[in-house]
């Protein structure tokens, strides 16, 4: 799908913020929190009908990113808007009312669904909140329906989730998800914790329904494999800042951060003598603490090509020289093209 620059974007999120305040437990009662910067200054938009993936190794902030989008956590600072309205300004009532338009699924399949509901009452749930004018029958109706789309059988309507394997609870969990037909759904690493091959199930699924109900996605997961199978755009993510933004194609076969290349380089290669022969970038060093990140660039204690210049000044998003999409966190892009 090629990304059209002319679209009013669905959703726009400006210099979003979440900090957590830290105390450790042999704190003085009068000592000051920290603050755990989990996402710190991410800028992105969100269009219709498609896919936009969410990159980097684990503590990068794409969880944390993902439940602020949807307001399951509280924002510090930042602006959250969608379809013109921003999110950051409505009360608990007004985002209750939001939630039939923007939906989650979430990294564990088991854990996200209440043990003690059958699937029925799991999936109609949603139905029941939003929708109450609807007969009982109606109800089934629908949840059949739902059930049937992604892939469960209608007789397995009264079961429980501890019955099911993980692939069929995900499959569970977008139902629910999708029940409402919302606009926007955020996948929190929705098959992580799936088997290789039941992954690709679950990645064609969304896929499908993507196209069938005109979904936007967000897909956040560590295999850079599969959000190049189902994204449209990506977003490298590192310390809680935002360090490479490009649709797939340009990513993958030209990248521009240190880092991005450094995850690439470490994709493997299914052909053994390419795999051999490649060059992979190891980085060097520990992941820095969000509680004390490094001054300037986040990722400088880490890269190659780190200067003094690097540690003065945060760089933001900006496009790089060749007049696309294409967008790097990086002050010296020019010098080292």
């Amino acid at each position: 799908m090629s990304l059209q620059t002319n679209k009013t974007p669905l959703m726009e999120v400006s210099d979003l913020k979440v900090h957590f305040a830290i105390k450790s437990d042999n704190a003085w009662p009068w000592s000051k929190a920290k603050a755990l910067k989990a996402v710190d200054g991410v800028n992105l938009s969100i269009f219709e009908g498609e896919t936009l993936g969410v990159v980097g190794e684990s503590g990068c902030g794409k969880s944390t990113l993902a439940r602020a989008l949807l307001r399951l956590v509280p924002i510090t600072q930042g602006n959250v808007v969608w379809l013109g309205q921003d999110l950051t300004e409505l009360d608990k009532k007004q985002m209750r009312n939001k939630r039939q338009e923007l939906q989650m699924i979430f990294q564990d399949p088991l854990a996200s669904l209440d043990p003690r509901m059958t699937v029925g009452d799991i999936i109609a749930e949603p139905l029941h909140t939003f929708q109450p004018h609807l007969s009982k029958q109606q109800v089934k109706d629908q949840v059949r329906q739902m059930m049937a789309r992604v892939g469960l059988l209608p007789n397995v309507i009264n079961r429980y989730p501890h019955e099911f394997s993980g692939g069929q609870c995900q499959r569970i969990g977008i139902a629910r998800a999708l029940i409402l037909k919302p606009k926007l759904v955020v996948c929190d690493e929705p098959v992580s914790a799936l088997d290789v091959s039941i992954q690709a199930q679950v990645v064609n699924l969304l896929k499908e329904l993507q196209k069938e109900m005109g979904l936007s996605l967000v897909f956040i997961a560590h295999d850079l494999s599969v959000v190049k199978h189902i994204s449209d755009r990506v977003l490298v993510m590192y310390l809680g800042n935002a360090v490479e933004l490009a649709d797939k194609k340009s990513l993958y076969d030209n990248p521009q951060h240190p880092y991005t290349k450094a995850l690439l380089s470490a994709v493997p290669v299914p052909d053994p003598k390419l795999e051999r022969s490649k060059n992979i970038q190891l980085l060097t060093g520990d992941l820095p603490s969000p509680i004390s990140p490094p001054s300037g660039c986040v990722f400088r204690t880490r890269c190659p090509h780190a200067n003094e210049q690097c540690s003065e000044h945060k760089p933001q998003l900006h496009f790089i020289a060749d007049g696309s999409q294409h967008q790097a966190a990086c002050s010296r892009l020019l010098e080292l093209a």
